[in-house]
């Protein structure tokens, strides 16, 4: 096991082709296993070598190589010299902050891809990096962490007896794929019922701090969205027009069908962002408007005490000749015009709508 470092910025000054693991280490000790298949064949099994996979490596069936966890770089350099791999494709495999991306070589495919699935606690979202190397019949699969997120199309193949097991390994890469891409319906549902939810309760009652919290981690979970969505467009064109042998005729029109989904993800993500940045101004004019109210019902008090205390500064002076002092109905009188005033200045905002 290597060193592993947190960000790309402790590889500053390193040569290029450095395989140093950059991310978070999900999986100290890697798990390694192997699914090779064809017509009329499947084996599956655990390997605790990677020499094992040599015997697979030029045979006629189609064989999945999965790799959970990079901390340990020397597996992944032991790939890298089994298959002749370039030493940057290595140093990439081993960044988990890379990109969607695809990369054509002369006897091989490299893509990334980045498998977004929802967290546990509200509309959370966690990722995942997942690296194929694609050859004639073998594909090889590096996952940041243990898990059973692709044990779908695992399925398939023990179950399919047509075209999963007639068809080769860009087909297995296809399969991938298309389950990464469609997992984000998943998010896209869960995202929505999370806005609604949110939208219903602005609407209907008071805006609170707590709204607000969950409106800007609504929008942070759908920034982190958008930058792993958005590039599987380029991603699946570029594999679409690809012209390497490696990727049958066949297998096009499953990706054109792949690029269509990955479109519709996005379009729905920037639909989304705009939902959410119209509850955002709800909000604003909500909380204005909530001041505005408390700001008219302040103004009001203030008109009515206005006059009041116009009145009461007037007789507080001590000017020594004031005639209504000594008048007898002085003090009842001012009683009358204290009260008299709030009722009518009442009145009157009453009937102008104005309470």
């Amino acid at each position: 096991m290597s060193e592993s470092l947190c960000t790309s910025s402790g590889k500053a000054g390193l040569p290029p082709g450095s395989l140093i693991h950059v991310g978070e280490v999900l999986e100290p000790v890697a798990n390694m296993s192997i699914v090779d298949y064809s017509k009329g064949k499947f084996e599956e099994r655990k390997l605790d070598s990677i020499d094992e996979i040599i015997k697979y490596k030029d045979s006629e069936t189609i064989t999945w190589v999965t790799i959970e966890g990079l901390a340990n770089v020397k597996i992944v350099e032991q790939i890298g010299a089994m298959f002749g791999i370039h030493q940057l494709v290595l140093e990439d495999i081993l960044n988990t902050n890379q990109r969607p991306k695809f990369e054509e070589y002369d006897d091989h495919l490299y893509i990334v891809l980045k498998c977004l699935l929802p967290g546990d606690e509200g509309f959370t979202v966690n990722h995942e990096q997942v690296s194929l190397l694609v050859f004639n019949n073998f594909v090889i699969m590096f996952k940041e962490k243990k898990d059973e997120v692709f044990h779908p199309i695992l399925q398939r193949i023990r179950s399919s007896n047509g075209k999963f097991v007639s068809l080769g390994s860009d087909y297995l890469a296809y399969a991938i794929l298309d389950f990464i891409v469609d997992q984000n319906f998943i998010l896209l549902d869960l995202l929505d019922e999370s806005i609604t939810s949110l939208e219903d309760s602005l609407l209907v009652g008071e805006p609170t701090q707590d709204m607000l919290y969950k409106i800007q981690r609504l929008k942070r979970e759908m920034i982190s969205i958008r930058r792993y969505v958005t590039p599987l467009r380029e991603l699946l064109s570029d594999m679409i027009h690809s012209e390497s042998d490696l990727i049958h005729e066949s297998t096009h029109l499953f990706l054109r069908d792949v690029s269509d989904h990955a479109i519709r993800v996005v379009e729905s993500i920037e639909s989304y962002r705009d939902i959410l940045t119209g509850l955002l101004d709800i909000y604003v004019s909500s909380v204005s408007n909530k001041m505005n109210q408390i700001m008219k019902v302040l103004t009001v008090f203030t008109s009515i005490f206005i006059p009041l205390t116009f009145i009461a500064g007037i007789y507080g002076m001590n000017f020594e000749h004031m005639p209504e002092l000594k008048w007898k109905w002085a003090y009842p009188f001012t009683w009358g015009v204290f009260i008299t005033i709030p009722v009518i200045l009442l009145t009157y905002f009453k009937r102008k709508k104005w309470l």
